[in-house]
């Protein structure tokens, strides 16, 4: 193997600089040390007492937050948005209906005649033109937004009681962004 003078010089510089660190004479710090050792101990002071931490009782954890509606109001409204909202089972279903909202992919965007129309892909691979207002998914999704990038779909879910439904906004990306 061979060496570089660079690597030579070096090792003969880290030789010179440990050498002079060894063998020094430490008499002097060893009366240091004699000296501080000799010197009687001072007094510790000692440790401080603390008072016991009194825990506040929150008193109003039972009362209504004042962020929220009050009760009355709150029921009135969830009334009215549960008459509201209502999927039509009368309509006729369109083809991506029959697909799961998650198995849909957007691949690309479409403008022809002035109207705009965004390709989505089938879990079959079938790429579909849809626009605002139709529908797809099993929770009969509705197209509300469409940009280059995304799809903004509402979804109308059962919220588990008997006849109530609830909306629940979606997006799909553009697949490989």
């Amino acid at each position: 193997m061979k060496s570089s003078p660079y690597t030579l010089l070096l090792l003969c510089c880290l030789g010179a600089v440990l050498t002079g660190c060894s063998g020094g004479d430490l008499s002097d710090l060893d009366e240091y040390m004699a000296e501080k050792r000799s010197r009687p101990g001072g007094i510790i002071a000692p440790i401080p007492t603390f008072k016991a931490y009194e825990a506040f009782a929150y008193s109003a954890t039972t009362l209504r937050s004042p962020f929220d509606r009050p009760i009355e109001v709150r029921e009135i409204a969830q009334l009215q948005a549960i008459a509201a909202i209502k999927p039509d089972e009368n309509r006729a279903k369109e083809f991506l209906e029959q697909f799961t909202f998650d198995s849909l992919r957007m691949v690309g965007t479409l403008e022809r005649d002035d109207t705009s129309w965004t390709l989505i892909r089938d879990p079959d691979g079938g790429v579909h033109r849809v626009r605002t207002g139709n529908f797809l998914g099993r929770h009969h999704g509705k197209i509300v937004e469409m940009t280059d990038t995304y799809v903004s779909v509402v979804e109308i879910v059962s919220d588990g009681t008997t006849d109530g439904w609830v909306e629940r906004p979606r997006t799909i990306k553009l697949s490989g962004l």
